[in-house]
């Protein structure tokens, strides 16, 4: 079954042509798999173009379509150049998946840097404007699309020690909620996932720490920690029709983490 209509593309920096832009590409991730697998032509990007190359297999490997373009998506020539070499191959983008994100410092704000602060805003917040603001026009010109950006419960709650990517994450929320006004005429919605911790390379350093994860286990009402799958459902439905009436909103998946005790 097809859930995006006819030849449908996605493009994702972290993936109709959908583009999945990332800032490290993953066998495990969910986004594109998840798109590939309800019928999207994806685009897979990351600064390592052999490591999109093994995403881009294994999708292929389940007969799916998807393509590998490498690109920093800190330097906007580059981001320019990923949706320009995107429509090359497939035409006109019609969801685009933000799921590049960094964290250089861990530790109080007091402590960072200003080339620390600078690049984790530069990456998970401006990088995600430069993209939708390429992108969105020939949505619109086509009558609409999806943009969806992954954000995390870290931008719902202080920090002592993850305070400049919260902050990041907490403006992805802020983003969205503006460009879903000002795009929504055009028929383009635009929504945020905020996951909790996730089995991913990205967040390996706490998942892989016995003390951290039996603390999150216990805070967690289903128990567990988050699977890329989890969150790529999510991101399928806010890309196609399921999600059609929905914009500007926050979806938070963290097993419930964030609800209270």
């Amino acid at each position: 079954m097809n859930f995006f209509g006819d030849g449908a593309k996605v493009f994702a920096a972290m993936p109709g042509t959908a583009c999945n832009v990332r800032w490290r590409c993953s066998a495990r991730h969910a986004g594109s798999g998840g798109l590939a697998r309800a019928g999207a032509r994806v685009v897979i990007t990351s600064r390592k173009a052999d490591a999109c190359a093994a995403v881009v297999e294994q999708i292929r490997s389940e007969g799916l379509e998807a393509t590998a373009i490498a690109c920093n998506i800190s330097r906007k020539d580059e981001v320019l150049g990923l949706v320009e070499q995107t429509e090359k191959v497939y035409g006109t983008v019609d969801v685009l998946v933000c799921n590049a994100a960094v964290n250089p410092y861990y530790g109080p704000m007091s402590g960072i840097t200003d080339e620390a602060f600078s690049k984790v805003m530069d990456v998970n917040i401006r990088s995600n404007l430069w993209l939708v603001n390429r992108t969105a026009p020939g949505m619109a010109a086509k009558g609409g699309g999806s943009v969806v950006i992954i954000s995390s419960i870290a931008g719902l709650t202080g920090s002592r020690v993850l305070g400049a990517y919260g902050t990041s994450k907490a403006a992805d929320m802020s983003l969205a909620r503006s460009l879903a006004l000002e795009w929504g005429k055009q028929g383009i919605r635009t929504n945020c996932i905020a996951p909790g911790l996730i089995k991913t390379d990205f967040a390996k350093a706490l998942w892989d720490n016995p003390e951290y994860l039996d603390k999150r286990l216990q805070s967690a009402p289903l128990r567990r920690i988050g699977e890329p799958d989890d969150i790529g459902g999510i991101a399928v439905m806010l890309a196609g029709k399921a999600g059609a009436f929905i914009t500007g909103q926050t979806i938070i998946a963290d097993a419930g983490v964030t609800i209270g005790s």
